[in-house]
């Protein structure tokens, strides 16, 4: 899951305000810089693109464009190229070199203003392959309303109060491009999940020169390897994030009876939520597992299927759920997050059995019938709180 880094095109699609902006030209005045954050059909319309141009009125002063591109269709391998264009009335031209591939780049574009917007026509290849350019309906941004767009990046919180934001499980750490590779080689043999998607470079990332890794680890562990990556050689940041788990199926309840030492006693928690689970759902536990590295739990229960009961067939639900500290180092509090339910029905006759094509689905695939009404049993099982959305506080 990767969230802090969303294109520009992307952010001025889910804010019509800025997209429908003309123009700006004025007759008179200073020097303005401008900034088109988005140029639709630019390299068939995959391309990220920034055109920085220095105005006054309606004339062109100067112009730099900075253009990332998928190198390939098939791949998220990306590349980009940042040229100084020559002005010539409305005409920009210029010629650079891409910063992976070091291939050349020719750069002719022609800037033409329309009622419906900025109209952009030309030509850009890069290497043997050229690329017309025919787009329009494009605008601009004023300099403080770019840099806002650009400020939007990770939601990392080095010290958070509670878990209330962010989520336990769920650590970014932030590295510049030169050191990410013996980062990521620092993480190998430890016992921790890392996001592949966070390996896919994005266009924010290769201009800021930094890229951000997402983790999940146990919550227990992680305070202690955020201390640790914030040491580590071209970490710019490290801390907690959003991630998967859902103040709406969670409960809040004292750690004193549910401690072995200073941890959580797994083995209880496990036992008593298990018990729960099979009470409501009149099923059988037939697994709970805790897996060391993201600390997750998995319960597996079984019963039989109401669906065409003359079958005799069986259904297994499979539950995952998190217990961690209230905020980072501390153990007075605990909360336990509980995922919602995935079914899978099979046949468990000795002879020709029946096979079916369950659905594959993910965390918020799961099924939500009766989630609230489990969440308050958990909350009743372990004399917790929920958490109230209208207040914001524990209930």
């Amino acid at each position: 899951m990767r969230l802090h880094t969303v294109c520009f095109a992307a952010l001025l699609a889910a804010s019509p305000a800025l997209a429908q902006m003309p123009l700006r030209a004025k007759t008179s005045g200073a020097p303005e810089t401008r900034y088109f954050a988005s140029i639709d059909g630019l390299l068939g319309g995959d391309a990220d693109v920034i055109l920085k141009e220095v105005r006054q009125g309606a004339a062109i002063n100067a112009a730099t464009i900075d253009v990332c591109y998928d190198l390939d269709k098939t791949s998220d391998r990306k590349d980009r190229f940042v040229a100084t264009l020559a002005v010539q009335g409305n005409t920009l031209t210029g010629t650079t070199e891409t910063v992976s591939e070091k291939r050349p780049v020719t750069i002719k574009l022609t800037q033409r203003s329309a009622a419906e917007g900025v109209e952009f026509k030309g030509e850009i290849a890069i290497g043997a392959v050229k690329s017309v350019v025919a787009s329009s309906g494009n605008s601009d941004l004023s300099e403080n309303e770019f840099e806002e767009i650009r400020a939007a990046g990770d939601n990392i919180v080095s010290a958070p109060t509670d878990f209330s934001e962010v989520s336990p499980e769920s650590v970014a750490v932030k590295v510049r491009l030169d050191a990410a590779g013996e980062f990521l080689k620092s993480l190998r043999g430890k016992a921790l999940e890392i996001s592949s998607s966070s390996l896919v470079l994005s266009c924010p990332e290769l201009r800021s020169g930094s890229t951000t890794i997402f983790v999940t680890i146990d919550p227990l562990r992680a305070a202690e390897f955020v201390t640790s990556a914030k040491s580590l050689p071209g970490v710019v940041a490290a801390g907690w994030s959003s991630g998967s788990l859902d103040l709406a199926r969670a409960v809040r309840f004292s750690g004193a009876s549910w401690r072995d030492g200073d941890r959580p006693n797994r083995d209880k928690i496990a036992a008593t939520l298990g018990g729960m689970l099979e009470t409501t759902y009149r099923a059988k536990l037939q697994s709970s597992r805790w897996n060391d590295a993201t600390g997750k739990l998995t319960l597996l229960l079984k019963r039989p299927s109401e669906t065409f009961p003359t079958l005799g067939l069986s259904e297994t639900l499979e539950f995952t759920a998190f217990v961690g500290p209230e905020r980072p180092n501390a153990a007075d509090r605990l909360i336990l997050w509980i995922g919602l339910p995935v079914s899978t029905t099979r046949d468990d006759s000795p002879d020709g059995k029946l096979r079916f094509s369950d659905p594959v689905v993910s965390e918020e695939g799961g099924d939500v019938r009766g989630m609230p009404e489990l969440t308050e049993k958990i909350a009743a099982t372990f004399s917790g709180q929920r958490w109230d959305y209208d207040t914001s506080s524990w209930k």
